[in-house]
């Protein structure tokens, strides 16, 4: 009998049927739904199956047959096979509106509510807008090369990039330079990645190295720090770990010119990504908080005080807690700098209850009028559910997942007895299926 080539690879042929919450095309192979990056609703595709699972299935785009109407030309070059983007295909309108549905579906399906009035979408520069990310670095042995870039979709891989149009243009436009820098050094296949921080003023690059570098690759990364402008931190070991190698003095900081505020971080402190949208954002948080003297806030999430110093020139009292004691600190450092003394900043895990940490006790015995929320993916939850007695007058919920955010207004909602009245996405990260978006309740 012949054999037969198991690995003979088919192609499938379909029309594209809608999209995704991550953007990918969605096609019907025998009933069955299958992913497809890279595709757009409306189009004819040809694909070949990747992936295999029980209810769905990842394809591979071969060819589009017939384009839709909302496909653009990528401005990357590596736009279909790095992992940093995944919308470039689509026009910027198209890929707000995608944004915009799944929220209010996810509010609908998984919130069980819809919000009474949906806020008009914030927007800001569409290239060049990320002051922050995480590079990675790999020397390939068969191919006697380096890689420097986001990793490939879906893949463990580097992408082959020489410019990032999304990136800020200090790095942006600077990979192929950060890729012949790093071939130059003796420890070249020992820097494991390199990561972004941007200020008003400083770009700075931390390298992650996994051996002590010599005397010879610490004068290139100097050299190089004092030509390009760019501030060259180490990694050696864990977060913490990380010092400035040039200039020693360095420093990074944003400011907030509309509440006149400065605030210096460290480039391994989060931040946000999109410096015009955390303004945006804000300045819309401040006012759907409709604050006064006679307010006393709860900022929950703090980070380095991004929101609780703008609350604190508007409210009474601020209570801030944040999970990571290091940007307390930097939270307290920045009340400091900016003459801020009407804000009161905790460290302490948010999954697990307050109510007989002392400090927490005290703040709610002399009452707690309103509440923001900024939680990571994760969401909420849990300290929802702990707060669930204080009958706040407000919450501003500043969400990055709108799957989280969904299950969250479902508590807050249905029951404990809030109702949503405004919610909206924010264009944070365009070009990708990332949505940020922020959401109001009222007693």
């Amino acid at each position: 009998m012949p054999q037969t080539n198991k690995h003979v690879i088919t192609e499938h042929s379909a029309t594209v049927e809608d999209l995704s919450h991550d953007g990918k095309g969605v096609v019907r192979v025998d009933g069955k739904a299958v992913f497809l990056a890279g595709a757009l609703p409306g189009e004819e595709v040809t694909f070949t199956l990747k992936k295999r699972r029980r209810s769905w299935d990842v394809a591979e785009l071969v060819s589009v047959e017939l384009a839709s109407n909302d496909r653009i030309e990528p401005r990357c070059a590596v736009a279909s096979m790095c992992g940093g983007c995944s919308l470039q295909h689509l026009n910027s309108e198209s890929q707000i509106a995608l944004k915009q549905r799944s929220l209010l579906e996810s509010l609908k399906r998984i919130g069980k509510t819809e919000p009474l009035e949906v806020l008009p979408v914030m927007t800001g520069d569409l290239w060049g807008y990320r002051r922050k990310a995480r590079l990675g670095a790999r020397y390939v042995t068969k191919k006697q090369s380096l890689l420097i870039g986001f990793r490939e979709k879906g893949g463990r891989f580097i992408t082959d990039m020489d410019r990032c149009e999304v990136l800020h243009p200090d790095v942006g436009a600077r990979i192929s330079e950060l890729r012949d820098l790093v071939g130059a050094m003796d420890a070249a296949k020992e820097i494991a990645q390199i990561e972004v921080a941007i200020g008003d003023e400083v770009t700075a690059l931390v390298f992650r190295n996994l051996v002590e570098l010599n005397d010879s690759d610490t004068e290139i990364l100097i050299d190089f720090a004092k030509v390009s402008g760019l501030h060259i931190y180490l990694q050696p070991a864990g977060p913490k770990s990380v010092k400035p190698l040039w200039p020693l003095d360095s420093s990074l900081s944003y400011r907030l010119d509309q509440f006149d505020l400065e605030f210096e971080f460290l480039p391994s402190d989060f931040t946000q990504v999109n410096h015009s949208i955390n303004q945006q954002m804000i300045c819309q948080a401040i006012s759907l908080l409709d604050l006064s003297k006679n307010d006393r806030v709860f900022d929950l999430f703090c980070g380095v005080g991004n929101f609780s110093l703008p609350i604190a020139r508007f409210a009474g009292d601020v209570l801030a807690v944040e999970g990571e004691a290091s940007l307390v600190q930097r939270a307290e450092d920045n009340a400091k700098r900016n003459h801020i003394d009407n804000v009161e900043f905790h460290a302490a895990d948010l999954s697990k209850p307050l109510r007989d940490v002392p400090w927490f006790k005290t703040f709610i015995g002399q009452g707690v009028d309103k509440m923001l929320l900024d939680p990571p993916r994760s969401g909420a939850y849990d300290i929802i559910q702990d707060l669930a007695g204080i009958h706040f007058k407000r919450i501003v919920y500043v969400s990055c997942h709108p799957g989280s955010l969904a299950r969250d207004t479902d508590c807050l909602v249905n029951e404990q007895g809030y109702k949503l009245v405004k919610a909206g996405i924010m264009d944070m990260f365009p070009h990708t299926a990332h949505v940020e978006a922020m959401a109001v309740f009222e007693r």
